[in-house]
């Protein structure tokens, strides 16, 4: 949830803080939403985040009794999905990390990058949202292959296939990329 609209660098310093600040999880449900919102304001959008955190972590104690998930491990990853969705700040990104990087179920998460890099391989329609790649790409991924294609897509977004500046004249797929195709004529 952290991660949302913003760098990995930027979440990474608000969970390393909020973690700091808020040892466990029931120190964290203790706080008031303006106390996180201070502790993770270098994560961006953190009155938005403080509040989606605190109704999260009552929802997740109301329905499991405690603050865990761990049980969504031995279900099917339609029905751990199901059991994700609709708690607060849970999109289809959040949900697909949790499914496939806690859960260790099959799941495709469409970050920024992937969505980017996917966009200009012609991979999806021009112009289509986050929401819409996730139910595209997702599916379209070869069994086994979820984690390692993921890993592989953010890591050519950030390092080459840049939002601004993207280069690709290095790039290991600009032969099968249509925008590398544009960007050299």
């Amino acid at each position: 949830m952290l991660s949302q609209n913003t760098s990995d660098i930027n979440s990474g310093r608000a969970y390393a803080a909020l973690r700091a600040a808020f040892p466990s999880w029931d120190a964290l449900a203790a706080a008031r939403p303006e106390q996180i919102e201070r502790v993770i304001r270098s994560g961006g959008l953190a009155r938005l985040k403080s509040r989606r955190l605190t109704q999260l972590l009552a929802a997740v104690k109301r329905r499991e009794g405690r603050y865990d998930l761990r049980g969504l491990r031995r279900l099917p990853s339609a029905l751990a999905g199901a059991r994700l969705r609709g708690l607060p700040g849970v999109g289809p990104k959040t949900l697909a990390c949790v499914l496939l990087f806690h859960c260790g179920h099959v799941a495709f998460p469409v970050d920024t990058h992937v969505h980017r890099v996917s966009l200009r391989l012609g991979l999806l329609p021009p112009k289509t949202n986050a929401a819409k790649a996730h139910q595209i790409l997702g599916p379209a991924v070869p069994a086994g292959r979820h984690l390692d294609l993921h890993l592989n897509l953010v890591r050519l977004g950030r390092e080459v296939c840049r939002a601004r500046e993207p280069r690709c004249p290095v790039c290991p797929l600009a032969a099968g990329c249509a925008h590398a195709r544009r960007q050299a004529a």
